[in-house]
């Protein structure tokens, strides 16, 4: 029989995997059969964002969870589908990854270990401080060094990857961003600001970041232009609305 002197058992932390998905049918099975022995005692959760083939049902079949949007929210909508999951089914952790193979699953150990230790409320994978298998384009190089110096400069922070979505967060920060405060399309720098401005604490870890299995990124054609405008004018109005994160930070 245990003394009363036994000390109590600590509740096992529930961690979610969240992998937002537009018709990825041709990288999904690999990707999730490569993160199964590196997720034990995660739970998997699919956001098929209005996928027009396959997607949903090849991570039905392995085992993942998944939500499928009745229409396309984009990247960042998808995510905090994910969030609000994530809040509703009491999760203490939550990853975030890419459902095209970009991102080495065998950094979850690093990230989550930043987050469960209390170094950090978010710990960032940086492809910088890591290794990068790929060659993006100039223009999305520019605008991430041009980015990662603006969000160094105003937290503070030598902030090298402000663009990665390779993510761990604890559940104040999860809390936080399923509320009003995710950006819809390309939540990067402006969205650091915003974790910073509301006194959440960041971290950078080292990480692989591949060339995407198959298939055409979202920063694809035109779009790291609109990207570049688009980030520019968001930071803009992230530093005007400074206040505002803070107080919604209190709220919380």
């Amino acid at each position: 029989m245990a003394t009363g002197d036994a000390a109590p058992q600590r509740r096992a932390l529930k961690r979610l995997i969240i992998m937002p998905a537009h018709n990825e049918e041709r990288n999904i099975v690999p990707v999730l059969e490569e993160l199964g022995p590196l997720a034990v005692g995660m739970d998997i959760l699919v956001i098929d964002d209005l996928s027009r083939d396959r997607t949903a049902e090849y991570a039905a079949r392995l085992g993942a969870t998944v939500i499928s949007l009745p229409c396309n929210l984009g990247y960042g909508g998808a995510v905090q589908t994910g969030f609000k999951y994530a809040v509703e089914h009491g999760y203490d952790v939550v990853v975030m990854m890419d459902a095209d193979g970009q991102h080495d699953p065998s950094g979850i150990g690093a990230l989550l270990q930043v987050v469960e230790s209390g170094e950090a409320d978010v710990a960032l994978g940086s492809r910088f401080l890591g290794r990068m298998e790929y060659r993006s384009s100039r223009i999305r190089r520019l605008g991430m060094a041009v980015f990662a110096a603006l969000v160094s400069r105003v937290t503070g922070q030598r902030i090298t990857d402000p663009t990665t979505g390779f993510q761990a967060l604890n559940a104040a920060a999860v809390r936080f961003l399923a509320r009003d405060h995710y950006p819809s399309d390309f939540p990067d720098a402006d969205l650091l600001m915003v974790l910073h401005f509301a006194g959440f604490r960041f971290q950078e870890v080292p990480v692989t970041m591949r060339e995407r299995l198959s298939g055409q990124s979202m920063h694809a054609s035109l779009r790291p232009i609109y990207y570049v405008i688009k980030m520019f004018l968001s930071i803009a109005i992230v530093l005007l609305r400074q206040r505002t994160h803070l107080g919604a930070r209190r709220a919380d």
